[in-house]
């Protein structure tokens, strides 16, 4: 339930609709209404894609933290 609530509420504090996250997503306004219902599994792909989008962490969205920030990325060697 964390994951349906803060997709939901990052996307409405950014005043988006459905429709431009799924165009965001590459995907139809439906498969993102599901998403946020949770009547459809979102793809992991799609989950990063979101925690980028909106510069939180992919735990965030989960519900396993409450702290926003995403993790540093590792610098490739």
């Amino acid at each position: 339930m964390f994951l349906l609530r803060r997709i939901r509420n990052l996307r409405e504090d950014a005043d988006l609709r459905q429709k431009d996250i799924a165009d965001y997503l590459h995907c139809s306004q439906v498969t993102y209404s599901r998403y946020e219902l949770g009547t459809r599994e979102i793809p992991l792909e799609a989950l990063g894609t979101l925690a980028d989008f909106y510069g939180v962490s992919v735990d965030y969205l989960m519900g396993r933290t409450d702290e926003k920030t995403p993790y540093p990325r590792k610098k490739r060697a």
